[in-house]
């Protein structure tokens, strides 16, 4: 690290509890720590806060609620964060770093209005738009960000393969300060009396009814699940989106009301608070987690952290960061693969090797060395722009 601290303005599209908004709040913690001075901006209403408190400084750019067209909010997040630094000048940052699409479009309209001089991006996934003039703008934010970063190999080669550039891996970490298996006597007790009392198996599923989480799948499988045990209960947790998946959640609510599952057996909880994340995983007999695209999964590494078993897709970027029996592997396209790796999680001896496994992999990936990943093209940034 040099001696200087670097200035560093990280912007995120929203302030809900997001994998992309998680990395982003927890990057800048651990530079904070490291000794530099982050600042992370979101948009949101008044009175609108983060979803936890931070180290580092935060600041909410004043903006409208999402438009109901993905394309609609993209310009208007444009609009408020161009209007909103244009209005403050004295914001000057060494480093101006977009951690999404829509904050990413944002920092390229400052840059062609010269109130910047250059900005990175982070591509956590790209996900298949159906409006082409969002597929357009994610595009550009790509192919015209002068730093680009990512956080598993397989995007690396995807943004290699589509844009012809070269992304700094960085990966993702997770706290294991906050996330272990060490009971929390007043957070879980609040979590079963407010959000899932009773016992029995808890089939956990982390990212709301969305078609890019499977939810769907998640369901039939469980469906299979109960029929050889009873007791056991889907909790479906978060879904704060600035997506609109509405279509698939009316599916979701269809193909639920045709299983026949008893209505106490499956939970949809919404947004959990932050505190009670790490009781919510030590709640849960597994995590069921068979994504059909992903950035790279944080949730896996939390629940990893408190030594939940985890259901994960046989698919990349899991096998990059996965191996062995670190996790129950699954085919995400057939229900009966999930549902036999579901009953397999729950019913697998507890061995100590195991759990070595699981703590393990969540020891390899901390925020400290991801700050330290970003640093050198930080750096790098910083001087051409003084040159």
């Amino acid at each position: 690290m040099k001696n200087t601290p670097l200035k560093i303005a990280l912007l995120t599209h929203s302030t809900n509890p997001r994998g992309g908004v998680i990395h982003t709040l927890e990057l800048a913690d651990a530079l904070a720590r490291l000794g530099h001075e982050p600042v992370v901006f979101a948009p949101g209403q008044r009175e609108t806060a983060f979803f936890r408190s931070t180290l580092c400084q935060t600041v909410i750019v004043p903006s409208e609620p999402p438009a109901y067209a993905l394309h609609e909010t993209i310009l208007s997040r444009v609009a408020d964060y161009t209007s909103y630094f244009s209005a403050v000048p004295e914001h000057t940052f060494d480093v101006w770093h977009a951690q999404d699409g829509i904050s990413a479009n944002a920092l390229l309209a400052l840059k062609d209005r010269r109130r910047i001089p250059a900005f990175a991006r982070t591509v956590h996934h790209i996900d298949p738009f159906s409006d082409v003039r969002v597929t357009v703008l994610e595009a550009e934010s790509i192919q015209r960000a002068d730093q680009l970063f990512t956080v598993s190999r397989v995007w690396q080669e995807e943004i290699e393969t589509r844009f012809s550039r070269f992304a700094s891996l960085t990966g993702n970490g997770v706290d294991v300060f906050r996330f272990n298996r060490d009971p929390h006597a007043l957070y879980d007790t609040e979590l079963r009396e407010k959000l899932v009392p009773g016992d029995g198996p808890i089939y956990l599923a982390i990212g709301g009814i969305e078609q890019r989480k499977n939810t769907i799948g998640i369901l039939a499988a469980f469906a299979q699940c109960h029929a050889q045990n009873p007791d056991a209960r889907l909790v479906i947790a978060g879904g704060a989106s600035v997506l609109d998946h509405s279509f698939y959640r009316h599916e979701f609510e269809q193909v639920l009301k045709l299983s026949c599952l008893p209505k106490s057996s499956v939970i949809i909880t919404g947004t959990v608070p932050d505190r009670l994340m790490p009781s919510l995983y030590r709640r849960a007999s597994a995590l069921v987690f068979p994504s059909l695209n992903e950035g790279f999964g944080l949730v896996v590494l939390e629940a990893l952290a408190c030594d939940v078993p985890v259901v994960a897709s046989r698919i990349r970027p899991f096998t990059d960061f996965l191996s062995g029996d670190d996790v129950h592997w699954c085919d995400p396209e057939d229900s009966t693969s999930i549902a036999e790796a579901m009953l397999s999680a729950i019913k697998t001896p507890a061995r100590a090797d195991l759990v070595e496994r699981r703590l393990g992999v969540a020891r390899r990936h901390n925020w400290t060395t991801i700050a330290l990943a970003h640093l050198p093209v930080y750096e790098a940034m910083k001087e051409n722009c003084h040159a």
